[in-house]
């Protein structure tokens, strides 16, 4: 059934603060976000980001929404959804 398929939204922020050797608590001082809006998007336990926080560390990081974050549809209900329409 398509509406049950199952999308994975991948968050980038770990592997961007790992590569600039960033702690959380320095993210949060340098952006104003609070620390527990870094950890959940860190941890990628997230289940809703504001707007403001996501432009605020893509200005941050210098990266684009593209880069921080990755649409990735569930590959097992995606070819049981191909099966049903095929």
């Amino acid at each position: 059934m398509k509406l049950l398929e199952v999308v994975l939204i991948k968050c980038h922020l770990s592997r961007f603060m790992g590569e600039r050797k960033l702690k959380i608590s320095d993210v949060a001082r340098d952006t104003g976000l609070h620390r527990n809006t870094i950890t959940l998007l860190y941890q990628e336990t997230a289940t809703r980001v504001d707007i403001d926080a996501v432009n605020s560390l893509c200005q941050y990081l210098n990266v684009s929404v593209g880069d921080l974050f990755e649409y990735l549809p569930d590959p097992v209900l995606s070819k049981q959804s191909q099966h049903e329409t095929g």
